[in-house]
């Protein structure tokens, strides 16, 4: 595919609105925005069509290095492409955990040959690696688990967490469940093998605790925190009453707003099973709130695939994760269809707020300069999601069945069309993202 290109006639949701205009690409930026701009390369008629900027995913696991029969890098950055996302961030809980300079450069030279869009990987904390952490060379950012997860990367003593906080300004982002209080919870529920069990073990109280712990280190130390998957209506609350003055941003994942406990542990399983856990209503109803009201600033998905096989094990046995990486999008635009959102604030928390929040040079918006990520999504198109029919390694999804209106049909990664027609054009590949904070 022609690496410029001039779409025509598409509604585009620009920074001030949304516009019926042209946008003119070429050496991987947007060259032009208005009526009749002059063409360039390939002529696309978009007439019907909206154009979007790039979705950026801030939070994946593309298991790549270490488990990727489950996923790696070129085939979570084909279901991203499919999905109309054109950035992602990796989570560093690989095999090996990714918590040296060496393992990340040879991460990212792995990503330059697999990934088909664009990239940027998290380094992970641990109680020894200080150093590496505020060294390595762009990076989005540390990652902490505060309580145990996939993987093996845990930093939950108050005083490991205290001297990364204190020493260093890089981007600290937290999984802010409470090892403490899990573990405690663990002994109390552990001869009760069922999956609806999990929201009790991985309580309010749990996701609670930390986030008030990392809130107060950012505070004292003024470092700027992300806080990652937020789950519960305490959480939200204590966001509410922060410092206008704080470094503290927040995301949430769709599934923690649109799928509800316990009807989603009857149905779904141990394909519902995730950390942190899906809860009931009142949490996602003030989820949702939170981020219509800017309590939170941004969208991630937390892919976290595992094999049907692997999940098709009692509680317990089953490990947590779902992947979401290739629905986030059209559980969005879906949103949009109802009238519970409008498209500029799916730019807003999908696009916009990441590349702020990261400090992404040339992303999140389509402006003239700015790099060529973009996605035409047909608001009017219906279809179902179906396992099987999914880009992603272990093709399947919790939305198995659900249909939804509003689908990108074209995903465009540095002004090269990577997504078109249902298929992955192979021989694109994305760039390693740059950092400027």
């Amino acid at each position: 595919m022609n690496a410029s290109m001039t779409i025509r006639h598409a509604q585009v949701v620009l920074p001030h609105g949304v516009v019926e205009c042209d946008v003119a690409v070429a050496d991987g930026k947007i060259q032009a925005i208005g009526t009749n701009v002059s063409q360039i390369g390939e002529e696309i008629d978009a007439a019907g069509l909206t154009l979007l900027p790039g979705i950026i995913d801030p939070q994946v696991h593309f298991r790549d290095p270490g488990v990727t029969h489950k996923e790696d890098l070129h085939t979570g950055s084909c279901a991203a492409a499919a999905g109309g996302v054109t950035s992602f961030l990796d989570m560093p809980n690989n095999k090996p955990s990714i918590v040296t300079a060496e393992l990340m450069a040879e991460k990212k030279k792995d990503a330059a040959q697999k990934c088909v869009v664009n990239y940027g990987f998290f380094i992970g904390a641990t109680s020894y690696n200080l150093t590496e952490l505020n060294q390595v060379k762009n990076v989005c950012g540390i990652k902490i688990f505060m309580g145990s997860s996939t993987g093996d990367l845990l930093v939950s003593d108050e005083k490991d967490l205290e001297n990364i906080f204190a020493n260093g300004s890089r981007l600290i982002a937290v999984h802010a469940e409470s090892e403490a209080v899990m573990q405690e919870n663990n002994a109390l529920f552990s001869e009760i093998h069922d999956v609806a069990m999990h929201p009790r073990i991985r309580d309010e109280a749990a996701a609670l605790q930390a986030t008030e712990l990392a809130v107060k280190l950012s505070l004292k130390y003024n470092r700027r925190l992300h806080i990652l998957h937020l789950t519960t209506e305490e959480e939200v609350q204590l966001l509410r009453r922060l410092p206008q003055d704080n470094k503290i941003s927040v995301e949430v994942c769709p599934q923690h707003f649109m799928l509800t406990a316990p009807e989603c542990y009857q149905t779904l399983g141990t394909l519902a099973q995730m950390n942190p856990p899906l809860r009931t209503a009142r949490h996602g109803k003030a989820l949702w709130k939170g981020l219509k009201e800017g309590i939170i600033d941004c969208i991630a998905t937390d892919h976290a695939p595992h094999t049907l096989q692997e999940k098709d094990q009692p509680y317990g046995k089953a490990p947590s994760g779902m992947p979401g990486v290739e629905t986030s999008l059209p559980l969005m635009l879906n949103r949009v269809n109802q009238g519970e959102c409008t498209l500029q604030e799916v730019v807003k928390w999908m696009c916009e707020a990441p590349a702020r929040l990261y400090g992404m040079k040339g992303k999140g918006n389509i402006e003239v300069g700015m790099d060529a990520d973009l996605v035409l999504v047909d608001m009017n198109q219906k279809k179902t999601v179906s396992n099987g029919q999914l880009f992603t390694k272990v093709n399947w999804s919790p939305y198995h069945g659900i249909e939804l209106q509003g689908w990108p049909i074209r995903t465009i990664v540095n002004g090269q069309t990577v997504f078109w027609e249902g298929k992955i054009i192979e021989n694109i590949r994305g760039q390693e993202i740059e950092f400027v904070n």
